[in-house]
This record gives structure tokens, C-alpha cells and sequence, in this order.
């Protein structure tokens, strides 16, 4: 530390500590969700082309784990979810979307119907691992009948398959948001 380090000008937040939202997210955060606080571990961006980005954060509450998706396409989308194991979407599932090229239209999880609701060829980042490099990836995103459930396959390749299961969630079910200390 040199005699005049105290002159430099610290690196001002790119948010407004007197007004977090979940759109100023990052790494270290913390926040409450459901009578639990939360802390990011990770955060993920995917580009899904025509400058459209989300984000993801792998998110730690001590004693559970899950993700939080967030999408600002002129008004916020938020969907927590948990990983669970393909094979609970299905008989083959993999299989028809590699035969078909594409996800079936609907799919049953634990006794609920989804339906396809978007389809995505994209690019993910793992922002918190500091990599340049971008990973190929298609989307499937699934909806109950009222909008308020969610399962989502992601393609990697042609055999590496992954899915999640959550619900989606209204911003002001976020509260207390703090950065990093």
C-alpha cells in the first residue's frame, strides 16, 4: 500500500445501494425468499440472440439449494427451481427430443401437466467462473394450465440432457436484498 492509495477513487457499484432490486443481483449477494435468506454462490447469462440475455444464480440458503432465474424482456420474470433427474419427465424423454429434434408439446411431472411454452437455441456463460468461452445449449421451458409452475429441459449435446422443476415467482417476493459485505 503505497503513501497516496487513500486519493484513488474507489470503484463505484453499478447499482444503487439505497435501491436494490432482483435485477442488481450478483455474486454474494443475500436476500429473503420465503421466510429463508438466501445468498448467490453463482451466477450464469445466457444469450439467446437479437440481444435478448437472462440470468441465472445457483443460490444457498443453508439448507436447501436452488436456482433463480431472472428474464427482463420489458417487464421482469422470476422462477425459482430445483435440478431433478430426467428420467422423472418420462419414459424416453431424451430420446424423443433427439428423434424429433424438438421436445414433446406437453409432459406430466408428479401428476401435473406442462405445456411447451417457448422453445430457445442459445449461449451460457458461467460469469462467476470468469470464462470467456460460451456453451451451446436449446432450451424447452414448460408451463402449468395456470402459469405458476415451471419444468425446463436444457440440451447440452446430442446425449447430455438436464432438468428443473420450480415455481414462478413475483418480484416482490424478494425482499432485503444486500451486496456483498
Amino acid at each position: 500500500m503505497g503513501v497516496f492509495d487513500f486519493l484513488k477513487k474507489k470503484k463505484e457499484p453499478a447499482y444503487d445501494v439505497t435501491n436494490l432490486s432482483v435485477a442488481d443481483l450478483d455474486e454474494g449477494f443475500v436476500f429473503d425468499y420465503n421466510l429463508k435468506s438466501w445468498v448467490v454462490k453463482e451466477v450464469y447469462q445466457y444469450d439467446w440472440g437479437k440481444n435478448i440475455f437472462t440470468k441465472e444464480f445457483k443460490i444457498d440458503a443453508g439448507d436447501e439449494a436452488a436456482y433463480l432465474s431472472v428474464a427482463n424482456e420489458g417487464e421482469l420474470s422470476l422462477s425459482i427451481s430445483k435440478s431433478i433427474k430426467i428420467q422423472e419427465l418420462g419414459d424416453g424423454i431424451r430420446e424423443k427430443i433427439r428423434k424429433a429434434e424438438t421436445a414433446p408439446e406437453k409432459l406430466e411431472y408428479q401428476g401435473i401437466t406442462y405445456y411447451l411454452d417457448e422453445d430457445s437455441a442459445g449461449y451460457f456463460n458461467d460469469v462467476s467462473a470468469k470464462k470467456s468461452d460460451w456453451e451451446e445449449l436449446v432450451s424447452y421451458d414448460y408451463l402449468n394450465d395456470d402459469e405458476t409452475l415451471c419444468v425446463n429441459i436444457t440440451q447440452w449435446d446430442e446425449r447430455n440432457f438436464e432438468a428443473s422443476a420450480g415455481k414462478v415467482i413475483k418480484s416482490y417476493e424478494i425482499s432485503n436484498i444486500t451486496p456483498d459485505a
